[in-house]
């Protein structure tokens, strides 16, 4: 067992340990998770920012990464919201087995995807599924602060039975007039008709119901297909790219975990292309100049360890047996690590043909 609380150099994070003190209900397959530092202590963080938990499931200790629901201004506890995912081995054991007493095991507050990064006068909040939970933290703030910043809210689901929060974000839209709250649906749900914005978000919807989107920071967060399509319509009618900022969920495994784009290595005409080894499996794959080998690994249907997706967990750490990478992580590998041919997968881009140890 790790000491309560491990200050890291390398990252300047704490890794600590935290007591579960309730578990509450937010939909069917939608748990949130209140845990409280086994030292007494306040729990500063950046609305949007996210936990490197570790788990320990049947013997062994898996990591994954979690968005904070809950707002910087309620700093005695907090809180993270999980959607349980079909054959996932974390979000499952979380909703069937972790109770109140219970302890985990947290590194964080990290990431850099926070309204409080970019202050500003007019807020839009876009989010699809599980996504929600960054922008969650971030209107609770709001809220409680009473913040005159004007935001519009648009959450898509697939039906009114799967919106988290429903109840409360409906309770800060009614008494907060800065704050607008739209649902959108694709259809009806098993008991419950839906009579909102139904489909898919688009560019008229956008306009209907946020005229002024391109005057406002945009923040964003869904599925990978809900991401893309979002970044493009907005981009594509003029959006400044100064004003966008996103968080995707994408899966290297069956649980879903924060990720940002990876650094990109550009060069005349496309990409070029080089063949990654892994000697363990004995399998090859291709990897792009603009992508990472863990990317590369998930689209060529190969699942290696993985967490944060940002460089900062060192939960992918690999040993580079040969070639070489253009790796620009966030702290999550020591010097001394490094100096021994170690990677981080999810930040590491190929220069020439590799072979590591997977």
């Amino acid at each position: 067992m790790a000491p309560p609380t491990e200050y890291r150099e390398e990252d300047g994070t704490r890794s600590q340990s935290l007591v579960c003190k309730g578990v509450q209900t937010v939909t069917s397959d939608v748990k949130t998770f209140v845990f409280e530092p086994t030292e007494p202590r306040l729990f500063p963080h950046d609305p949007g920012q996210y936990l490197a938990c570790t788990f320990e499931i049947d013997g062994q200790e898996i990591d994954r990464c979690y968005t904070i629901s809950s707002p910087p201004s309620r700093p005695h506890l907090v809180a993270i919201t999980v959607k349980r995912v079909p054959g996932g081995q974390v979000s499952n054991w979380l909703h069937d087995h972790l109770r109140p007493g219970d302890t985990v095991r947290a590194r964080g507050p990290l990431g850099r995807f926070s309204m409080a990064r970019h202050p500003a006068p007019a807020y839009l909040f876009l989010s699809g599924g599980s996504g929600i939970t960054p922008l969650m933290s971030m209107t609770r703030t709001l809220y409680d602060l009473a913040s005159p910043s004007n935001v519009v809210f648009l959450h898509s689901a697939r039906t009114p039975d799967d919106i988290p929060f429903r109840r409360e974000l409906e309770l800060i839209a009614e008494t907060m007039p800065t704050i607008r709250v739209v649902h959108i649906c694709e259809g009806d749900g098993p008991a419950r008709p839906w009579h909102g914005p139904r489909g898919r978000l688009t560019i008229d919807m956008l306009r209907q119901i946020a005229p002024d989107f391109a005057e406002r920071e945009v923040f964003t967060c869904g599925p990978p297909g809900y991401m893309r399509a979002v970044r493009r319509m907005l981009l594509d009618t003029g959006l400044p790219a100064d004003q966008y900022h996103e968080e995707s969920f994408e899966v290297a495994g069956p649980d879903s975990a924060p990720t940002t784009s990876v650094p990109t290595v550009t060069g005349a005409g496309s990409p070029a292309k080089f063949a990654v080894k892994l000697s363990r499996s004995g399998a090859t794959i291709e990897c792009g100049a603009d992508t990472s080998v863990l990317e590369a690994a998930a689209r060529a249907g190969i699942t290696l360890p993985s967490s944060c997706g940002q460089g900062l967990c060192g939960s992918c750490v690999t040993t580079l047996e040969r070639g070489t990478v253009d790796m620009r992580h966030n702290g999550g590998i020591r010097p001394r690590d490094v100096a021994q041919n170690k990677i981080l997968l999810c930040c590491s881009v190929p220069l020439e043909n590799l072979t590591i140890d997977a």
